[in-house]
């Protein structure tokens, strides 16, 4: 059985923003780099730097913490399709999060991009997680 990589970086930068840590280390592959050049976009990361160890890369990223209205840190991060169940949507039928204020990223026939690139774009996709 393979390895969800989208779930292990949403994992990885949960438990990072729930010990207010300043950095995660993530498993370089081509779907982790598109998700988070969209995050470092974004505004979610502040920067990344790609690493090498031991013949294997990794992304380095710098989270950017966000305070609450009860004093905590927290960057919601949602898994929507998986391995066992996937969730489709044309353009007209993408979800806002939050008004628009958040994030919905999808994996397109043109690769992976925000909610807004793939309304413009007038192309819909597999919804693969919602940030906010």
């Amino acid at each position: 059985m393979g390895r969800d990589t989208i779930a292990d970086i949403i994992t990885s930068i949960r438990n990072a923003d729930m010990d207010k840590k300043g950095t995660v280390r993530i498993a370089s592959t081509n779907i982790t780099e598109n998700i988070v050049k969209i995050l470092l976009r974004e505004g979610f990361i502040e920067n990344v730097r790609k690493h090498q160890e031991h013949n294997k890369y990794f992304l380095v990223s710098t989270l950017r913490h966000r305070r609450t209205n009860k004093g905590g840190y927290r960057t919601i991060l949602k898994r929507i399709s998986r391995p066992g169940l996937r969730i489709y949507s044309n353009y007209q039928r993408i979800p806002k999060i939050l008004g628009g204020m958040g994030v919905v990223i999808l994996s397109t026939s043109r690769g992976i991009m925000t909610d807004r690139e793939a309304r413009l774009a007038k192309i819909g996709g597999e919804i693969l997680l919602y940030i906010w």
